[in-house]
């Protein structure tokens, strides 16, 4: 069975389009199957993109977890002088988030491997609407790698429904010495802002 957190899909390819339209930001995504939501618009990842906080404008951002791109193009569409890192596991979600930014234009957006990211680049903002049906071991793996890259004054918003674990994760960062806030909830899903504490 393949999943979209899968390296190489197996299941059969079955190209669609969806829109994003949400504030600052209007494009059409290429998906396809054994990708993350990919017959429409993810109602967690529009949750995010409609009440996560205003981006800065510059540095580098990070879209953890892209997809076929929903929130990088979005990232990068609302801060185009900022660089957006997109980047997944999923060789078919990477192939179609570097051809969504090519077809929409958006010249910022650096589409990789997690392992192809430079080590010495820090993160003004991450955003992600993690992989909550990877296990929690894969997620809490994922947060350890990427969290720490923030910059001093970086921070991450994370979507998560709160019947998949949302105030659990949150106390989970809160113990691994993260400040974790709920900004908003909307539909069930709560957005959670995290953030190095002050040493």
């Amino acid at each position: 069975m393949s999943h979209y957190f899968d390296d190489a899909p197996v299941v059969p390819s079955a190209p669609s389009t969806i829109v994003v339209d949400v504030p600052g930001a209007h494009f059409t995504l290429a998906t396809d199957r054994g990708v993350f939501s990919h017959r429409r618009l993810d109602p967690g990842t529009e949750v995010l993109l409609r009440r996560a906080p205003a981006l800065p404008s510059h540095g580098c951002l990070l879209d953890l977890g892209c997809g076929s791109g929903a929130i990088a193009l979005t990232l990068a569409t609302r801060s185009p002088e900022a660089t957006v890192w997109a980047i997944d596991v999923n060789e078919r979600a990477r192939d179609l988030c570097k051809a969504n930014a090519t077809t929409n234009g958006l010249t910022n957006v650096r589409v990789v491997e997690p392992t192809e990211v430079p080590a010495d680049v820090r993160f003004d903002g991450i955003w992600s609407n993690p992989p909550i049906h990877a296990g929690k071991q894969v997620l809490h793996e994922l947060l350890r790698v990427w969290l720490p890259r923030l910059q001093p004054d970086g921070y991450a918003v994370l979507v998560v429904h709160k019947h998949l674990g949302s105030d659990s994760l949150q106390q989970w960062l809160e113990r691994g010495g993260w400040s974790a806030a709920r900004l908003t909830s909307s539909k069930g899903y709560r957005i959670l802002d995290v953030r190095p504490h002050a040493r």
